[in-house]
């Protein structure tokens, strides 16, 4: 009698079977992708963080939305799938009360609630955009290929929100071997920092080397710079030749985005290349346009690569330059950059891969408003055999506690309130950093400063409703209903 009284009240049986359905039966491989071909690259696989296994059902789905193919518009769409789920189910709730008293009493807490969850659907939002989780990373298994990056921006940049030793590390973790910073109409920060490497101030792995984007006719990554000139005020044409002169390369950056002049301008400067995917724009933009490009790139001998354009906030790490380069490590900090610098230079697409991660088929931005189903399907579809024991195991644990704890819980409707305020504190706490790293970095990074304006007065405004509705639930006493 004990055991179906217990089946009874279990409700996780089903979940738990329906996640290993889908991850046994219908498995969606995670892998690396080269962008040129559309094909796996076998060399390289997947590691998984312990940290992102143990913590599956609470990190997976936010680093799997973090990789939406057009996250600005998809995570707002699951966010208003996630209130309109509430205001139903609330509602269905409010109408089964029979007592006129308590069916306003419920209906109070409801919309009482209702801010309280858009408050914390929008600190998830910031989390998943802004806060660097464990995501999943590549490994290199090739003896002659290392991973670099030619697009990236500290908080040097106008629109940087990561310091460089950051920048560095991060950049480690996710499998570099080298980068060039790129900062906005300035390298001579990078070159300071670079200079420290080479120093043996920290560690020489991954190599820091120095760029810049110039923002001219159109976005144009500038690589091996030495500090020997300026670039402000002069035309695309002479930036490009005296990057030329000093030994450095010019790649185009996300021309595909249609902001720049025709492709055959950039030809005629002498650019060495184009990006033809970049994670900090549209990832898989209209493939004519690349198709287009790619084939232009191919008749003119111009080199393609992949642009990561991190920023210190936006999607996890989606792209990486292969470029093959035997005995890297053998090399001092010189003989690498300049091996790099060589093949940009002589555009010889034959020792560079874009390399690009792919978790889930391709769709198009036409219509995003069901998406958020699919791309929860596709999530528990990538889990592999840990990933979901970690998912059953979290569900038992709930189920425990649901079962045989809840009369020490405390309501529902104080569990918001407490959890507003705790989502409130979170984004006071993020703009008063970035408010503290504005004037760290003045004159430099601009968004420091808009963001942290944006999160204080929205987290202050959200602080103050959830410290009221604290008082309401938790204080003030309610009338007794006979």
């Amino acid at each position: 009698m004990d055991n179906i009284k217990m089946l009874k009240k279990s409700f996780v049986a089903i979940p738990i079977l329906v996640i290993a359905s889908l991850a046994l039966f219908f498995h969606l491989d995670i892998h690396i992708i080269d962008a040129l071909s559309i094909k796996t690259v076998p060399a390289y696989d997947i590691h998984i963080p312990k940290l992102r296994i143990i913590f599956e059902p609470i990190l997976g789905l936010l680093l799997y939305l973090n990789r939406a193919i057009y996250p600005l518009q998809e995570l707002p769409i699951t966010l208003l799938w996630i209130l309109v789920f509430y205001i139903s189910l609330g509602l269905f709730k409010i109408f089964k009360i029979a007592a006129v008293p308590y069916r306003r009493q419920t209906t109070l807490r409801f919309f009482g609630n209702i801010p309280l969850l858009i408050g914390i659907c929008f600190s998830v939002f910031i989390v998943i955009l802004f806060v660097r989780l464990p995501n999943n990373t590549i490994v290199n298994n090739t003896s002659n290929e290392i991973l670099v990056t030619s697009h990236a921006h500290t908080e040097y940049s106008h629109d940087g929100l990561i310091s460089q030793e950051k920048m560095w590390a991060w950049h480690k973790r996710n499998g570099f071997d080298a980068l060039f910073i790129t900062d906005h109409a300035n390298h001579k920060k990078t070159l300071d920092f670079s200079t420290q490497q080479r120093n043996n101030q920290f560690p020489i792995d991954p190599l820091i080397m120095v760029g810049q984007e110039h923002s001219g006719s159109n976005h144009m990554s500038l690589l091996g710079l030495n500090g020997k000139f300026e670039t402000k005020d002069k035309p695309d044409s002479l930036i490009v030749n005296l990057v030329h002169k000093h030994g450095g390369a010019v790649i185009v950056n996300h021309w595909f985005d249609g902001k720049g002049k025709d492709k055959e301008f950039y030809k005629d400067l002498g650019v060495d290349g184009f990006e033809i995917e970049n994670v900090g724009k549209e990832l898989y933009y209209d493939r004519t346009i690349f198709k287009d490009l790619k084939k232009f790139c191919e008749d003119n001998k111009l080199l393609m690569l992949g642009g990561l354009d991190f920023h210190g906030y936006g999607r996890a790490c989606g792209i990486w330059n292969a470029f093959q380069i035997p005995n890297w490590h053998q090399m001092d900090p010189d003989k690498k950059e300049n091996s790099i610098l060589e093949i940009i230079r002589n555009r010889d697409q034959s020792k560079v891969k874009v390399l690009m991660y792919q978790d889930r088929p391709f769709y198009s931005g036409k219509n995003l408003l069901f998406q958020p189903f699919i791309t929860v399907v596709n999530y528990f579809r990538t889990l592999n055999f840990w990933q979901v024991i970690s998912w059953a195991l979290w569900l038992i644990l709930f189920q425990l506690l649901w079962n045989y704890r809840r009369e020490h819980f405390i309501p529902m409707h104080k569990r918001m309130a407490l959890a507003g305020m705790l989502s409130s504190l979170f984004l006071i706490v993020l703009g008063l950093y970035y408010m503290v790293r504005a004037n760290a970095v003045k004159g430099y990074s601009k968004v420091f400063a808009e963001y942290s304006s944006l999160l204080l007065i929205i987290g202050s405004i959200f602080m103050v409703y959830s410290l009221g509705t604290i008082y309401f639930r938790f204080f003030k006493k309610m009338k007794k209903i006979n």
